[in-house]
């Protein structure tokens, strides 16, 4: 069995599929390594530490997918990647597979198997395999330092000689993943911590960090969650009533996070314009939805736009890889815990079980088709209405049915 761990084409895309612990533990499983030159260069891992975890360099994407099995990577691979690929090939990565049905059946075409890692289903043996949750994860402690960054006044309250210093007021709307890792590392920086979200149960989870929980706790907050433990789309009433509310806190923050993403739906819209107009001068606001249409009226992708007023709204795209080291690292486990189902321990040789719930979740392609239900054409033959529809599955490790706002990536 080989593998292949190639270099992203994306350049904004600093992380890698693979590093050296994973590649010793590859090796472990009788798989031959090729790791492309430079491919761990942006996360800080030298060509030199794959060779001395075992792995061979290749100069080119060409070199090392030759007479690969197996090919990780972090994004789905180009059409030029594509290309050298060998008919039959497993592909690993983070497909973005809603919108981009093109790419997919590029991918079809030429003949691969490709899986989408952030199709993970959320069950006990898959936690460890869960590239949504790790990722959002530093995402959400990383929104917190870009906004301490972008602040320009201190954190926690001091008490000098020379007066006191209050401490920031920080608002993290949407509580998954990110949210709760936003949370925890605000109240770490010393400030003083509120957030939001539409289910019930998030309550108890941002009290037990020392946060103060901000919604409209009405009858049909506390009916807002299904027995199953998803999130049911509130009333227009209800929205308007959590909007107003939203509307008078926002304005005494210093920094306000949005988390809320719904795969295959552009992100829901939180902060409207006026809200953004009656923060404080010098307030912030960090986006990590921003790639997604962005939950703050006024975020642009890849920007720190200033308003009138002197509010700074964050738009970094790829915040993970804004950590590239330790989002590689945990990426890479990631895919190790997935890649290890997929091999016969005996054999050891690639030995996909297509029946695994795991393979029937996240394949997206196989034998020259796009077999996963979801993205298929109406030619391809029909999807069931579920997977017409689809389900909102966000990084807190429930699914929501579209479009209730998850708490996101």
């Amino acid at each position: 069995m080989r593998i292949a761990v190639l270099s992203e084409t994306d350049s904004a895309e600093s992380r890698v599929a693979a590093v050296p612990e994973t590649v010793k533990k590859f090796k472990a499983l009788g798989a031959d390594i090729t790791v492309q030159a430079g491919a761990g260069l942006k996360a800080g891992i030298l060509d030199s530490e794959y060779e001395a975890a075992g792995a061979e360099i290749a100069g080119s994407v060409a070199d090392a997918a030759r007479d690969a099995d197996l090919i990780l990577k972090v994004r789905r691979p180009a059409g030029e990647e594509l290309s050298l690929l060998k008919r039959g090939a497993t592909v690993i990565a983070i497909m973005d597979p809603y919108g981009n049905e093109a790419a997919l059946k590029a991918m079809a075409d030429a003949g691969v198997s490709g899986f989408a890692m952030e199709l993970m289903p959320r069950i006990t043996r898959a936690q460890v395999m869960d590239v949504l949750s790790s990722q959002a994860n530093l995402a959400g402690y990383r929104a917190v330092v870009d906004g301490a960054a972008e602040y320009g006044r201190a954190m926690p309250m001091m008490m000098t000689a020379a007066g006191t210093v209050p401490a920031a007021r920080v608002f993290i709307m949407g509580v998954g993943v990110a949210g709760l890792q936003a949370i925890a590392t605000a109240r770490r920086l010393g400030a003083v911590v509120t957030a939001t979200d539409v289910r019930p149960a998030t309550k108890e989870q941002v009290e037990s960090l020392g946060a103060k929980f901000v919604a409209v706790e009405d009858d049909e907050f506390k009916q807002a969650e299904t027995a199953g433990g998803y999130a049911k789309e509130m009333s227009a009433g209800y929205q308007a009533k959590q909007a107003e509310l939203v509307k008078g806190h926002i304005a005494k923050q210093d920094i306000v996070i949005t988390t809320a993403l719904i795969p295959g739906r552009p992100a829901p819209k939180l902060v409207s314009e006026e809200m953004v107009a009656s923060m404080k001068p010098g307030s912030v606001l960090v986006d990590l939805a921003v790639e997604r249409g962005g939950n703050v009226a006024g975020a642009k992708p890849g920007e720190v736009v200033v308003t009138d007023r002197g509010v700074k709204i964050v738009g970094h795209t790829n915040v993970p890889g804004r950590l590239a080291a330790t989002a590689s690292s945990l990426y890479a486990r990631n895919l190790y815990a997935f890649v290890e189902t997929l091999i016969d321990k005996e054999t050891k040789a690639l030995a996909i079980n297509w029946d695994d719930e795991l393979v029937r979740a996240t394949n997206l392609t196989r034998d020259g088709s796009v077999v996963h239900a979801s993205f298929q054409s109406k030619t391809d033959g029909p999807a069931s209405e579920a997977a017409a529809v689809g389900l909102a599955k966000s990084e807190t490790g429930k699914a929501e049915a579209a479009p209730a706002p998850s708490g996101a990536q």
